[in-house]
């Protein structure tokens, strides 16, 4: 006769099908199909993940176990509850309510939090709330485990609000509630809540550390990290790997692989979310041994066959330039993905090896868009703007959707080309298809357009940018100058400053000074120059320098341009003095020409054209001995004069005008 026991004995031994069948055949004809509890055990051997005999039995165990269950005269909430977590930990949430509304019994107070996980995993705070309601409902109300459960669902859902409702409304709290809630808070990003909750804990567990050294690293907040972590006197794995990703997310990454060296001297072990944060902080300092370093940590800690290590260990070496590494890590990756395969044709195309990216591109069974993206941009920055648009042709012609990365670097490669048509039909793709015209794709827009000289459309682009931010100005500031509309680009610059809305920066400054000089603007320009630095506290670079320069020497302004150059806190580049040199020809100041002259040929020495002006100032004055001791030296170091040379484009270009952040 079948017992409990028994059954019990004969599920531990079960390891084929027809054993399972002869269980099942001696449990119904026992009788004990009428017994709640034994039929408890026998679905919890068919739903159980650590029963691999079932599931390697059975084609589809959870099924199974709902017939099973339906044979039960009067089954338990303890059976229900076990299909219930089956659902769940198969993936199948979606199954939860309609399982629960077909309970033959009356639900316990495991029940609810199992719903609460199914509402979680779906986002659906709708049925979140009823289940809700259905718990107080069955006098579940005040159940600490309910609570919990109901504020990790909120929280999931995205509704933080309620889920500090339920908190507060708890007489007794658990360290499970306190920590929920302030997850809560984390994943919301609310930092002042956040340490509200984490000051009044009455234990501040490491993993509440954690998620607060999280937050502040994902806020920018490092010294506060870093504060938090030196006052933890128990620190775990966690509160490390938090702090060594807090340093990396934030770019101190020599202070990351500073720490992970405090770490390792401490005697912790590795796991697999430190490695990727410091083999990240490896890639971005482009220092290949301490990342050859890494990965013997990573091979001697048995985490080589993890997919998001090999990942970030092909990054890494294609980062610091050695691809052939990354690409050896790839081709024995036994588990790759999509990111592995991405990031490979990245690593190609980084290093300038387009062909073998496309070989890689080709070779993928299926392409996401981050694939097309990869490949698009990268051909862009690789000088193939006509491979770029056949591509994003191809892209689209499989259906796929283009992110609004993707359509920037399309529209770099239009303007690359001056394909203006192409450009045109970009936009209306983008306009057909609803894009928001953000910060970035309207900036990119307006500089197609102005570079090919529709100022009009990019104008009326410029217009429909709702969030007119610095970069959207800039690119409008520097196209109009660039087209020789300097008075509306110096109003557009007054228009800017009176918005409230967006503030100027290094590159609106380039962009004014280019217009001041292009059009002679000398008191103009000076203000300009005057004011970044005293009103926006914009310290001068080397192309606002220059443009000062150009502008100052072209009209008559010599010993001032001489004197500006000489008081850079940099050293003057070749074409700030070319501009200088150029302006003494221009306005045959011989005397400043020659030092200039001096100066350029020794930055310079194999630059004909300033060592012929620098003779022509010679034998404007007279100095024929210099005239032929300088086309000596020229001839010694074989320095050609090439015929019809110009000083036109020796000076600053206005800006690179594709980079308008």
């Amino acid at each position: 006769m079948l017992t409990v026991s028994l059954l019990d004995a004969y599920l531990a031994r079960c390891r084929t099908v027809g054993h399972l069948l002869q269980i099942h055949a001696q449990f119904i004809v026992s009788g004990l199909l009428a017994d709640a509890f034994a039929a408890s055990r026998l679905l919890l051997f068919t739903t159980s993940p650590s029963s691999s005999a079932a599931a390697r039995l059975l084609p589809s165990p959870l099924h199974h176990s709902l017939r099973l269950l339906r044979l039960v005269p009067a089954p338990n909430a303890f059976s229900c509850n076990t299909l219930l977590r089956a659902a769940l930990r198969r993936g199948l949430p979606h199954l939860c309510l309609p399982l629960y509304a077909s309970m033959p019994v009356a639900p316990d107070a495991y029940t609810h939090p199992l719903l609460a996980a199914a509402c979680a995993a779906r986002g659906d705070a709708g049925e979140g709330a009823q289940v809700h309601a259905h718990a107080v409902r069955h006098g579940f109300g005040d159940n600490l485990y309910l609570r919990n459960a109901m504020m990790h669902m909120y929280s999931a859902c995205g509704r933080v609000g309620d889920a500090r409702r339920v908190f507060d409304a708890g007489p007794v709290w658990d360290a499970v509630s306190w920590n929920t809630i302030l997850a809560a808070y984390v994943k919301a990003g609310d930092v002042d809540q956040a340490v509200g909750v984490f000051m009044q804990m009455p234990e501040r567990s490491a993993t509440a550390v954690s998620s607060m050294v999280a937050l502040f690293g994902r806020k920018g907040m490092v010294d506060e990290a870093r504060r938090l972590f030196d006052m933890t006197e128990r620190r775990d794995v966690f509160t490390w790997t938090a702090m060594i990703s807090c340093f990396e997310r934030n770019g101190l990454f020599v202070e990351a692989l500073g720490l992970f060296s405090d770490m390792r001297e401490e005697g912790w072990t590795v796991d697999e979310a430190v490695m990727v944060s410091v083999i990240a902080a490896c890639a971005q300092s482009e220092v290949i041994r301490n990342g050859e370093v890494c990965h013997g940590l990573v091979v001697r800690a048995g985490l080589c066959s993890r997919v998001n290590v090999q990942n970030a260990l092909i990054h890494m070496y294609s980062s610091c330039l050695d691809v052939v590494a990354a690409r050896r890590l790839f081709d024995s990756g036994e588990c790759l993905d999509h990111f592995s395969w991405n990031s490979m044709i990245a690593g190609y195309l980084k290093n300038g090896c387009v062909e073998d990216a496309k070989a890689l591109f080709s070779a993928m069974s299926v392409k996401d868009n981050v694939s097309w993206s990869t490949m698009i941009s990268g051909c862009v920055q690789n000088n193939q703007s006509s491979e770029a648009l056949n591509l994003f042709g191809n892209m689209r012609a499989h259906g796929i959707k283009p992110d609004e990365v993707t359509l920037v670097s399309v529209i770099s490669a239009c303007t690359n080309l001056s394909a203006l048509e192409e450009g045109k039909s970009v936009h209306e793709y983008i306009t057909q298809h609803q894009y928001n015209i953000s910060v970035v794709l309207g900036t990119s827009l307006i500089d197609m357009y102005m570079k090919c000289g529709c100022l009009g459309t990019a104008l009326e682009v410029f217009d429909a940018v709702e969030e007119k931010e610095t970069p959207c100005w800039n690119a409008v500031i520097v196209g109009l100058a660039m087209n020789g509309l300097v008075t509306k680009s110096l109003g557009m610059f007054s228009e800017m400053e009176a918005s409230g809305s967006a503030v100027p920066n290094e590159i609106t400054f380039t962009g004014v000074l280019s217009a001041c000089r292009h059009a002679g603007l000398v008191e103009e320009g000076r203000h300009f120059f005057k004011l970044m630095q005293n009103k926006y506290q914009i310290v001068p670079n080397i192309r606002h320098y220059g443009c000062m320069v150009d502008l100052l020497g072209r009209a008559g302004y010599v010993r001032e341009a001489e004197d500006l150059i000489e008081s850079m806190p940099m050293s003057p580049d070749v074409p700030a003095w070319g501009a200088l040199l150029g302006a003494c020809w221009k306005h045959g100041d011989s005397e400043v020409g020659e030092r200039v002259g001096r100066k350029l040929v020794e930055l310079d020495p194999h630059h004909d054209g300033f060592q012929t002006m620098l003779s022509n100032i010679y034998a404007s004055e007279g100095m024929w001995q210099s005239v032929k001791d300088l086309r000596g030296s020229m001839k010694q170091q074989h320095v050609a004069k090439v015929a019809g040379y110009s000083m036109v484009g020796i000076s600053h270009s206005s800006c690179d005008s594709s980079r308008f952040n």
